[in-house]
C-alpha cells in the first residue's frame, strides 16, 4: 500500500493512540507511517467491546440474583480471569473460584477483601457494592 493510501478512519482509539503501518513511499521503499484507524478494524473492535459489555452486564445480573459474588463482575469489568487475579492477589485459583460463591465471599476477612480491591483498583466498599468510579 502506498503511504498516501494508509487508512485514516478515526475511531475512539484513534483519539488516544495511532497505529504504525508499513507502506511504500514515492520511491517504492518501505517506510512506517501512522494511521488513525481503519473501518474494518474499527467495526471488529466495536463488536468485541459490545460482547464485553454484555458479559459485564450478565455478571452484574448474576451478582444481583445471588448467583455469584461481586468478584465475577470485577473480573469481567477488568478483563481478568482466575489466573490473572491469582497473580495479583496471591490466592490460589481454586480459592478464587470458591470466592466467586456469594456465601463464601460474604465471609471473607477485611484483609482478603483488600487484596481483591487492590487488584481491581477499587475500594473495599466499592468491591462489595459493585459501585465503580472510573477516573
Amino acid at each position: 500500500m502506498k503511504q498516501e493510501n494508509v487508512p485514516q478512519d478515526l475511531s475512539s482509539l484513534g483519539k488516544i493512540t495511532k497505529e504504525v503501518c508499513y507502506a511504500t513511499d514515492s520511491t517504492g521503499k518501505y517506510v512506517t507511517t501512522l494511521s488513525d484507524g481503519w473501518d474494518v478494524k474499527i467495526t471488529a473492535l466495536d463488536v468485541a467491546w459490545e460482547e464485553i459489555q454484555g458479559r459485564i452486564a450478565q455478571a452484574k445480573q448474576k451478582v444481583l440474583n445471588g448467583e455469584a459474588s461481586p468478584l465475577l463482575f470485577f473480573m469481567e469489568l477488568r478483563l481478568m480471569d482466575t489466573s490473572i487475579v491469582a497473580d495479583y492477589t496471591g490466592f490460589w485459583k481454586w480459592q478464587i473460584k470458591r470466592h466467586l460463591k456469594p456465601d463464601v465471599f460474604n465471609k471473607l476477612s477485611e484483609k482478603d477483601l483488600k487484596k481483591y480491591a487492590e487488584a481491581f483498583n477499587v475500594k473495599v466498599a466499592e468491591l462489595k457494592s459493585m459501585d465503580v468510579h472510573e477516573d
